[in-house]
């Protein structure tokens, strides 16, 4: 990347999980961890739960093999600089975003991600749909402690890592600023999404997240999946087993998401995205972040 050029850049969120947007369809731009996470540091740059690097798929080395399904692919960044396979919220967003840049139109479209192709739909409401695949159960669970207090957590991958944790106070997950002890370890060698649920009514739960790499974020995309799931089957419920859908809403910090679970085990996501500005980053930025 020459240092001296302005990088154009765009920002928005998904029920208030925070990105910034960096457009570079020929995968031209050097985006090394220092940069991403300057740019997503909420005081010294512009500041972001992560940043979505909108490639095309054919343009790099991750989703070459996709291109033929998929022409954009996610390169998604957490706020520390380090990559990660999905985020859908951030999916949302950048649907979004290739909408409101002419580069699709609305209706279905497929994005290529780290965990995969994904599936999004683009309402005449505004509203994203996204098909967020199937999850994956592992039969290893963690205990999660916060506080002198512990909770048996659930392992659900949806196609990232997350433990889903069931507890009578939202306030009982603490600052979450820092990651909340679990055991055994080696459970999640490469960490963890943490999730705390508390019940609000039939089909109906609350969450807090703490997002591996960034930290308590307002709203997480696969979490919400992990969650519903996981209380899918607290719940007794197994689409696959019953043969009828079930849909959970899950209330975040930053807004409502919606998750339908169907008997093929695919599982889809509603929820807004929005972009709320663009502008050019000061070259001097990057060139601070490199040094």
């Amino acid at each position: 990347m020459n240092n001296t050029s302005p990088l154009t850049f765009l920002k928005g969120h998904g029920t208030e999980n925070d990105f910034v947007i960096v457009p570079d369809p020929d995968n031209a731009l050097d985006l090394p961890a220092s940069v991403v996470a300057r740019l997503c540091d909420r005081r010294a740059g512009i500041g972001g739960d992560g940043l979505l690097h909108v490639v095309r798929s054919a343009a790099h080395p991750d989703a070459r093999a996709m291109a033929d399904e998929a022409e954009w692919f996610m390169d998604y960044r957490n706020a520390d600089g380090s990559t990660a396979e999905m985020c859908g919220n951030g999916v949302r967003v950048f649907a979004g975003y290739l909408q409101r840049a002419g580069l699709v139109e609305g209706g279905d479209l497929a994005i290529a991600t780290r965990g995969g192709v994904k599936k999004a739909h683009i309402a005449k409401s505004g509203d994203i749909t996204v098909s967020m695949g199937r999850a994956v159960l592992p039969a290893d669970g963690v205990t999660v402690t916060v506080d002198g207090r512990s909770w048996p957590a659930r392992n659900v991958n949806m196609g990232n890592p997350h433990a889903v944790a069931f507890v009578a106070d939202l306030d009982h997950a603490g600052e979450l600023r820092q990651v909340p002890p679990f055991s055994p370890a080696e459970v999640y060698p490469d960490g963890v999404n943490i999730e705390f649920v508390v019940d609000r009514g039939p089909g109906h739960v609350a969450m807090r997240v703490h997002e591996r790499g960034s930290g308590e974020t307002r709203s997480c995309g696969t979490g919400a999946c992990a969650v519903a799931v996981a209380a899918a089957r607290r719940d007794g419920v197994d689409p696959t087993v019953t043969g009828v859908p079930v849909t959970y809403t899950v209330d975040l910090l930053g807004g409502t998401l919606v998750i339908t679970e169907y008997p093929d085990g695919e599982i889809e996501m509603t929820g807004p995205a929005v972009v709320v500005a663009e502008g050019v980053i000061d070259p001097a930025l990057i060139e601070t972040a490199v040094a």
